[in-house]
């Protein structure tokens, strides 16, 4: 009787294999080694330096990279001669010349060393993805605001896995990795965006998935859209948020 009961077994266990497309294994290791294709030589940067793939979007020495987003004429922030920018008031956003989709970002912040305001008006700027999907940067140290809009967060929508800014004053790093959404052709989302954000080389953002256009009320929402250039944001508030080591490497 054991003996027909664990015929039986074998037999059940058998089927299940072949129902979940289960395959008997390589017999040596060359079967599933990979030869193809090979994968291009990147060179890391050194001291801070950018990827031997990567496009400058700014090295401290000019605004050649990028226009106003108001009326496309020259930028009117402040170039320092520490190799930073700052954000002048009141002039308005910035943005690249070039259109990007999926992207690696890497950039630098920081806000003002004496802290000024409180909420949402303390050195308060953003890293926009297409134009449309914001970053947020903010001054949240002794700072508490709203946790969807504060520091790290994807604006009104994810809220940051830590809190991982530098003291004030000091520069903190965002490293970004974005995939666009994808649309059908007539328009409608079928793949929607993510982001990831290491701040300070901290994970506070995990392969999140992006609702929508970043609205300041009411719901985000998908409109069908390409490449797009990415844009910093001037928060009207003299927030005086300076950037530098702006690069960004194509995923495409």
């Amino acid at each position: 009787m054991m003996k027909r009961q664990s015929a039986l077994f074998g037999v059940f266990t058998l089927i299940i294999g072949f129902a979940y497309g289960q395959k008997s294994g390589p017999t040596n290791p060359e079967a599933t080694e990979v030869y193809e294709p090979i994968p291009p030589r990147v060179i890391p940067g050194k001291l801070g330096a950018p990827p031997s793939d990567a496009i400058v979007l700014f090295d401290g020495q000019h605004f050649d990279s990028w226009v106003s987003s108001v009326d496309s004429t020259k930028v009117k922030w402040h170039l320092n001669k520490d190799g930073s920018m700052t954000v002048k008031d009141k002039t308005g956003n910035i943005q690249t010349k070039q259109n990007f989709g999926n992207i690696q970002l890497h950039l630098e912040w920081k806000s003002p060393k004496e802290a000024q305001r409180e909420g949402q008006n303390r050195a308060n700027s953003g890293v926009f993805l297409q134009q449309r999907y914001e970053i947020q940067v903010l001054d949240n140290n002794e700072n508490d605001t709203y946790v969807n809009g504060q520091v790290g967060s994807l604006y009104k929508q994810g809220v940051p896995l830590a809190m991982a800014s530098s003291p004030t004053g000091e520069w903190n790093t965002y490293d970004i990795i974005y995939h666009a959404p994808e649309f059908s052709r007539g328009g409608n989302i079928v793949k929607p965006a993510t982001v990831t954000l290491l701040h300070n080389g901290i994970l506070i953002q995990d392969h999140f998935e992006i609702e929508g256009t970043i609205e300041y009320i009411g719901w985000p929402a998908y409109e069908a859209h390409g490449k797009a250039p990415l844009m910093l944001q001037d928060h009207n508030d003299n927030s005086r948020v300076s950037f530098r080591n702006i690069w960004v490497r194509e995923l495409e």
